[in-house]
């Protein structure tokens, strides 16, 4: 069943009968499908019109001349862009590389780096799963070793947090992966203080900020990490396939990207090396890069202050719909407000019988279905703690999980009220085996 079928919401209300809540004015400069209630612009971000427009005219400069795009006008525009990016996330020019996504960054840095057998890389129970993948893959390549920590969640302070990461840490870690704001759980990790006790240890960083750039103030040189990817088509809103990669001056000798061409070996003089290989390999669309600045401009325009208004107007949402969602579910929040920027995670109760009912659409739960299907409210609800391995999951081991709610600057607190009613609802079928 399509969501955007007039027939779903006729006359403004869904199929379970309430009336659909209005997004925020804001909501005129997306072009969101208004029969959807969408709380969910963590997972994709969502592209505003104006840049939306911008990326079709550069498309339309690359398709009239595509040689001279390519060869005389990609080169200036991407360091607009790169000049654009570079004070978004507080990082030197040279240091930063455009990728398509932050998945791909971490891919990046690890197909660069050699390990020894027994060495150890380091992860947690809350990052991001394509990004476990990317560093299994490469330990098992070299005989390393992933060990996983187990920070808590619920969390009462970012130093348990710390605690939890730093408990992972043997004489044999090389590298920890640390996502700066968490997908599933959606914190705000204490990055800083991780960051310079592995330092202190001699233990590089891999830090995935896809979440941070256009969410939380960032200044990638300052956190003192080794290895930064962030994508910039979430909260600053750019087209898909817009994200940086930045490299402490140190090591960027040895980071390649994936695709090596024509920079691998250049006789320019006047471009580093990894300059040189970053911006260009193989044609590809760089659109969704050059948006950034149009994008930058657009997100500043709209309330007071800029981007930081914007993004501390989006913070006090989150708080706010955290509120309202622990409220209505009986829960207390279960992390302090100083670790939400613009992501916030609330426990759900355990699904009947302990095991999470799958899917029919490819998410995680049946419950995320049925709010879409008899509601029309797009949100996430993710499994948490990933399952160990060889688990089984049932009344002695329930599979828990988690719904995590988005403010961007097109929602409204209305659309949160409207989701607990429609999951408190859900929720008693759910019980009920409705």
């Amino acid at each position: 069943m399509c969501v955007a079928d007039p027939q779903l919401f006729a006359a403004g209300g869904g199929v379970a009968g309430r009336a659909r809540p209005a997004p925020s004015l804001m909501a005129a400069h997306w072009r969101l499908d208004p029969a959807v209630v969408f709380l969910n612009h963590g997972s994709f971000g969502a592209c505003p019109t104006v840049v939306a427009e911008r990326q079709r005219e550069l498309h339309a400069l690359m398709e009239r001349e595509p040689v001279r795009f390519f060869v005389e006008l990609l080169e200036p525009m991407l360091d607009d862009a790169r000049r654009c990016a570079a004070g978004i996330v507080g990082a030197d020019e040279d240091g930063l590389a455009f990728v398509p996504n932050a998945t791909s960054g971490v891919n990046t840095v690890l197909r660069s780096l050699t390990f020894q057998p027994g060495d150890e890389l380091l992860t947690n129970t809350h990052e991001y799963n394509a990004c476990n993948n990317a560093l299994r893959l490469v330990a098992e390549r070299f005989g390393a070793r992933v060990v996983t920590a187990s920070p808590p969640f619920p969390v009462r302070s970012a130093q348990e947090i710390v605690a939890g990461i730093l408990a992972g840490v043997t004489s044999r870690t090389k590298l920890v992966l640390l996502s700066h704001v968490t997908s599933p759980t959606g914190l705000v990790m204490p990055v800083g203080p991780i960051v310079e006790e592995l330092d202190r240890c001699g233990i590089d960083t891999l830090i995935d900020g896809a979440h941070a750039p256009g969410m939380i103030p960032l200044d990638v040189r300052e956190l003192g990490c080794t290895y930064y990817t962030g994508n910039f088509h979430k909260w600053m809103c750019t087209p898909k396939g817009s994200a940086f990669l930045w490299v402490r001056e140190d090591k960027r000798a040895a980071i390649r990207p994936l695709a090596v061409s024509h920079g691998a070996n250049s006789t320019r003089t006047d471009r580093s090396r990894y300059r040189l290989e970053f911006d260009y390999v193989g044609t590809f669309d760089a659109a969704p890069a050059l948006c950034l600045p149009e994008a930058h401009r657009f997100l500043s325009s709209l309330v007071p202050g800029g981007l930081s208004g914007l993004m501390d107007h989006n913070r006090r949402m989150t708080l706010e719909a955290r509120r309202i969602m622990c409220k209505g579910l009986g829960v207390e929040p279960p992390s302090p407000e100083s670790m939400i920027g613009t992501l916030a995670s609330v426990p759900l109760p355990n699904p009947p019988g302990g095991v999470i009912r799958p899917s029919r659409r490819g998410y995680h739960d049946r419950l995320w279905d049925e709010l879409i299907e008899r509601h029309g409210v797009q949100i996430p609800i993710m499994p948490f703690p990933p399952a160990s391995p060889g688990s089984v999951a049932g009344p002695q081991n329930p599979q828990r999980r988690l719904i995590r709610v988005s403010m961007q600057a097109y929602n409204s607190i209305a659309q949160v009220e409207y989701l607990v009613e429609c999951l408190r609802e859900e929720l008693q079928r759910e019980r009920l085996g409705a």
